[in-house]
């Protein structure tokens, strides 16, 4: 309930996005579902997929519960205290460094209030603290270091904990996001389009735009930002090293495959926290409120969606070879290249448009008094960096191959089929290619999510620039894809 003291007025109304509340709803209770589905689904106990489902008029659901691990406790069996306590450990670990490590100040850009809160940044060195002291115990104690074998052996009660956390997180900025007043001193503001009255909407888009705490000890922490860079990043690279633990405890070596993967996202993270001041001027900053959609976004779907091929390359290894990795090496290269240096270029502009590197773009003076370029990479395309991120996706899944796998007892025989430690068959059998449904899903949903905050952005620039935008969309036509797209 709102409380009797005046809330902060927001100057102009958004319109439903996502479809409203239905599709905050789809959203908020039907990725959650997604996610565990892909856990099952794609297993390793019967395979990618599990064998019933490749047969689902005899399907039988005792029998489909076996095959994919389905906890013996039921729901019960989806959380659990040690999962949960070390989950929450790991949450205090990044923020003890957060407060600990060394970092550079920067002021955000101006609100809407005409405020500029600062930000400190030691995301990078926090994520390197953390693998160096994984390292130290992979080398102390090799796959069977602890951290490995905890999460492999409760990977399902891992991602349970985090969802409860993301829940949590979303219901308390909301229930926060009340205490909000005009003219605070602490430039508290709320999100244009997180205030439609709709108490799910909001929950879900985020009615605060940069909600903050104050822990003991720890100090202020800017959740949205915080939550977007350093946990569900840091976990991306711990959860994919953990699996390439895994796949040496299971067959005794390491492809090179899964040590691509997890070395270039690696570096797509790494790089993503070293350059860290540059989200201060990305539209989750700067325009959406921190909400259900964020927080289970940064906290779920990004650390155990993103990882998906890793843990299928953990079970059923592949191997690229010379000219396979140069292949999808290359490709990496050129997408990393457009993403980082349109980034790069575009954040030199805003932030010093005199810098000897970035004086000769042309650009547009927009009525607004900001500048709109056009030339340089952001002459090519709208959203130029968004295609070069678009083409990183494609070597995270290109190494699965024509992806699925059957896991059969020991003393089978199967054409293609490679052998574990413990005996295990695991082939390809009638599995093979339905596993694409799981493997190459991170392309086909980075493009829709790609394609939706161009058309958020067009939206926003059409309102703040006016005839201004228009005039730009006729100089700059590609939005993502050069003469395509």
């Amino acid at each position: 309930m709102a409380p009797k003291t005046k809330q902060q007025p927001v100057s102009k109304r958004h319109g439903y996005e996502f479809f409203g509340p239905p599709g905050a709803a789809a959203i908020s209770f039907g990725l959650p579902l997604l996610v565990y589905a892909f856990t099952f689904a794609c297993n390793d106990i019967s395979g990618c997929p599990a064998p019933s489902l490749l047969h689902p008029k005899s399907l039988d659901l005792n029998v489909l519960k076996k095959e994919v691990g389905w906890p013996e406790d039921g729901l019960l069996g989806f959380v659990s205290w040690p999962a949960t306590g070390w989950t929450l450990a790991y949450y205090l670990f990044s923020a003890i460094l957060y407060r600990i490590l060394p970092g550079t100040e920067t002021e955000g850009t101006v609100l809407a209030n005409g405020g500029r809160l600062k930000y400190k940044f030691n995301a990078f060195a926090s994520t390197m603290f953390t693998l160096a002291v994984c390292a130290a115990g992979t080398f102390s104690q090799g796959a069977e270091f602890p951290l490995w074998t905890f999460i492999t052996d409760n990977y399902l009660q891992i991602l349970t904990a985090n969802i409860l956390i993301s829940y949590a997180l979303a219901t308390f900025v909301y229930v926060r996001s009340f205490s909000v007043k005009a003219g605070n001193p602490e430039f508290r503001e709320l999100a244009a389009g997180g205030v439609s009255g709709n108490m799910l909407y909001d929950w879900f888009i985020g009615r605060e735009l940069n909600p903050r705490i104050t822990l003991p000890i720890i100090g202020e922490i800017d959740l949205k930002e915080w939550m977007e860079i350093r946990p569900g990043l840091t976990g991306w690279i711990v959860l994919n090293c953990a699996f390439v633990a895994k796949q040496y405890r299971l067959y005794g070596y390491v492809t090179d495959s899964i040590v691509f993967i997890t070395a270039v996202q690696a570096l797509y993270v790494l790089d993503g926290q070293f350059m860290e001041p540059a989200i201060l001027t990305t539209i989750d900053i700067t325009t959406d409120g921190f909400g259900m959609m964020l927080s289970f976004g940064d906290l779920v779907w990004v650390p155990f969606i993103y990882t998906q091929q890793t843990r299928y390359l953990a079970v059923h290894p592949q191997s690229l070879g010379p000219l396979g990795l140069a292949a999808v090496g290359a490709l990496l290269i050129t997408g990393f290249s457009i993403f980082r240096l349109s980034n790069s270029q575009k954040n030199a502009f805003r932030t010093n448009p005199n810098s000897p590197s970035v004086a000769h773009l042309k650009y547009i003076e927009t009525k607004a008094g900001t500048r709109l370029l056009i030339s340089g990479w952001w002459g090519i395309a709208r959203h130029i960096n968004y295609f070069g991120d678009w083409l990183q996706a494609w070597p995270y899944c290109l190494p699965t191959g024509l992806a699925g796998y059957t896991i059969l007892s020991a003393g089978t025989v199967a054409e293609g089929a490679v052998k574990m430690l413990d005996g295990r068959i695991v082939a390809p059998g009638e599995a093979k290619g339905w596993g694409v449904i799981f493997m190459y899903f991170y392309i086909l949903y980075f493009a829709v999510l790609l394609i939706h905050r161009d058309r958020r952005d067009d939206e926003k620039c059409s309102r703040k620039y006016g005839e201004d935008w228009e005039k730009y969309k006729t100089i700059v036509r590609s939005r993502i894809v050069p003469f395509v797209y």
